[in-house]
């Protein structure tokens, strides 16, 4: 071989890291964060996170536009299946009680290089998410002001055009992050107590909105004579739904601060399943009062709310309404500042981002400079940029998310727990399997063990009729099976997007593949349901009923809506994870902690290979002397 050249055993190495896996410390509630947000206080970020602009204006939007009275159907369905999503975080979150939501979860399970590209995509997605808001909250208020602000912005810094960037900068949006930005920096209680503050006021005002809202109610406004219930028919519920998910994806932030819950096993779950369900309880009472008030095809998209009090002669209750948006929009600003550190966070613990963000404040016990760092980068996209085109950049990036937290799901199911290592082999905290791929990782069970109930073994019951697949070594059937069911779920989403538009198929055509594919990906999931998974009547933390069928519904759904993005907004995807391989490739792959494990797991696995008669002689076998003397009394003692 040339000099200079890496051998093929270096490059295999080399793949095996970009696969490795975080040990999964389930037991494990050591940490530099202060643990103090009770499930009050989770379940107030998850509902700040979730009821935001959206309730006051995509609630318009979609009922005008796409679904008419039927939008409250759009959110139930959305709401539905939101819960599939929530549900896999919900385990994940109670199982691995640390800070990182999607990035830990997909590291625990599919392995480091996806692991960072998922926190590379979710860091972007709450820079522009919360961008966003900060000019939503901004022109919002400027409206209530005859849109003075903007008027003497333009007059004075004239109008620009320019590509990419915002017709004038928005001071008010960036002064209002750098203020919350400061108040996130003081600590988790502070943050918390904001956020009740600012949720109580637009709970508040929401169930006002409901109380009036049926006093007000014509049931007239949804009789045929206005176009019916549902004018736009199915697919007009089906388009607003997929609009309508994008309501509930602020659940998230819950599983990002479990590292800083009291009792994060049954704190995380809870919160989540409540916060998602007052979320949708308030999109969906809220939509049914508007398309009660006033006729649906009469409704003013950028105000809808405000517009029907104004017409049916309650014109006082804009103010509430405005009061509401605001506070609404507070707590999401809120909660995406309060996420986006403490995901950076985790990556930079871990060694695959910059260390300066790993920093723990000694007395507030937050990671002040991510904060401030990425508090003021907010600041500046919400100062300069034009965000309407990147606003569809969120959806990718959670849907993409989702997809991987529930895939993670399945791996972990089938995962057998892995024994204790000895004391003498390796030390305490690591456990002696390590470096995995990602069919490694599925290869779970092992032959000295009684495999007859082991997560990944065919189930005893069907060996007399799948007997096939008993011939299979452990864990393989099980690897092929969820890797055919991505692939089969991808396609079967083609089919469904794209067959009977995109791709001009013939009826039968379109038949065909959606038989096919839905074949496929049905079979699959028969696969896997016959394969032992990990019992379910576990005492530390609650499981996800239907596994796997339940994360593969949410796979399905979540690449149905990710293929429905245009196709700028996957080239700009695809540039963005360039730029992070870069900087993984340049910075990550080299300072990441697991490789300060490699030396030891590699000694480890050398205790196994030699078939010597004592452990004094295997030691000796593969370690200097010196090395061995010192092994040699540690194992005495």
């Amino acid at each position: 071989m040339a000099r200079g050249l890496p051998s093929t055993a270096s490059l295999a190495r080399f793949c095996q890291k970009l696969n490795r896996l975080k040990p999964l410390e389930e037991s494990s509630m050591e940490t530099s964060l202060r643990r103090c947000l009770s499930t009050l206080d989770l379940t107030l970020l998850g509902v700040g996170g979730m009821v935001g602009s959206g309730l006051y204006v995509l609630t318009g939007t979609v009922a005008k536009d796409m679904a008419g009275p039927a939008v409250l159907l759009s959110f139930l369905v959305a709401a539905v299946a939101s819960l599939l999503a929530a549900l896999c975080y919900a385990e994940f979150g109670a199982r691995v009680p640390r800070t990182g939501s999607a990035y830990l979860f997909t590291y625990v399970s599919m392995g480091e290089i996806w692991a960072f590209l998922i926190g590379w995509n979710v860091l972007l997605e709450y820079l522009i998410g919360g961008a966003a808001v900060a000019r939503a909250w901004s022109g919002y208020l400027d409206a209530i002001f005859n849109h003075s602000i903007r008027n003497f912005t333009e007059s004075h810094m004239g109008v620009w055009q320019m590509p990419f960037l915002a017709h004038y900068p928005d001071f008010l949006a960036a002064g209002i992050l750098l203020v919350a930005s400061a108040f996130v920096s003081c600590g988790a209680r502070v943050s918390s107590w904001l956020n009740h503050t600012f949720s109580a006021i637009s709970m508040i005002v929401i169930l006002l909105i409901i109380i009036l809202g049926f006093i007000l109610a014509r049931p007239h406004n949804w009789s045929a004579e206005e176009g019916g219930f549902a004018p736009f028919g199915f697919s007009g519920i089906l388009a607003g739904t997929a609009t309508c998910f994008y309501a509930f994806v602020g659940f998230d932030v819950i599983a990002a601060s479990s590292e800083e819950a009291k009792n994060p096993r049954w704190a995380v779950p809870m919160a989540i399943a409540i916060s998602l369900g007052l979320a949708a309880g308030a999109y969906i009472l809220v939509s049914t009062v508007l398309t009660l008030m006033v006729p649906w095809h009469s409704l003013d998209p950028d105000s809808a709310l405000a517009d029907a009090f104004y017409r049916r002669g309650y014109s006082w209750a804009g103010f509430i309404v405005a009061v509401g948006s605001i506070c609404a929009m507070n707590t999401v600003l809120l909660s995406n500042l309060f996420s986006l550190p403490r995901i950076v966070y985790a990556m930079a613990a871990d060694g695959l981002f910059f260390q300066m963000f790993a920093r723990v404040h000694p007395r507030t016990q937050v990671p002040v400079v991510g904060i401030l760092v990425f508090g003021v980068l907010m600041a500046l996209l919400a100062l300069l940029l034009d965000l309407e085109a990147l606003v569809q950049f969120l959806s990718i990036g959670t849907l993409l998310a989702y997809t991987f937290v529930a895939t993670s799901i399945i791996v972990l199911r089938f995962q057998k727990v892995s024994p204790p290592s000895s004391p003498c082999l390796a030390s305490p905290g690591h456990t002696a399997k390590k470096y995995d791929s990602f069919s490694d990782h599925i290869q779970l069970v092992g032959g000295t063990q009684n495999s007859m109930s082991e997560p990944g073994q065919l189930r005893p019951a069907l060996k007399p009729f799948l007997g096939f697949l008993n011939g299979c070594r452990p864990g393989t059937a099980v690897a092929w099976a969820l890797g055919i069911l991505v692939a089969s779920a991808i396609s079967l989403a083609c089919v469904l997007v794209f067959g009977n538009s995109d791709l001009h198929l013939p009826r039968w055509g379109y038949v065909l593949l959606l038989v096919v594919s839905g074949s496929v990906f049905l079979f699959s999931l028969l696969v896997l349901g016959a394969h032992n998974t990990q019992s379910s009547a576990s005492p530390l933390h609650p499981q996800i009923p239907l596994v796997p069928l339940t994360p593969a519904l949410s796979i399905l759904l979540n690449i149905c809506l990710m293929l429905k993005l245009s196709y700028l907004t996957w080239l700009r995807f695809i540039f963005w994870l360039l730029v992070g391989l870069v900087v993984y490739f340049g910075y990550g792959v080299w300072h990441s902690k697991e490789n300060q494990r490699e030396p030891l797991e590699l000694t480890t696995a050398h205790y196994v290979v030699f078939p010597s008669s004592s452990l004094e002689e295997t030691v000796q076998a593969v370690q200097p002397a010196g090395q061995a003397a010192v092994q040699e009394s540690a194992c005495a003692e």
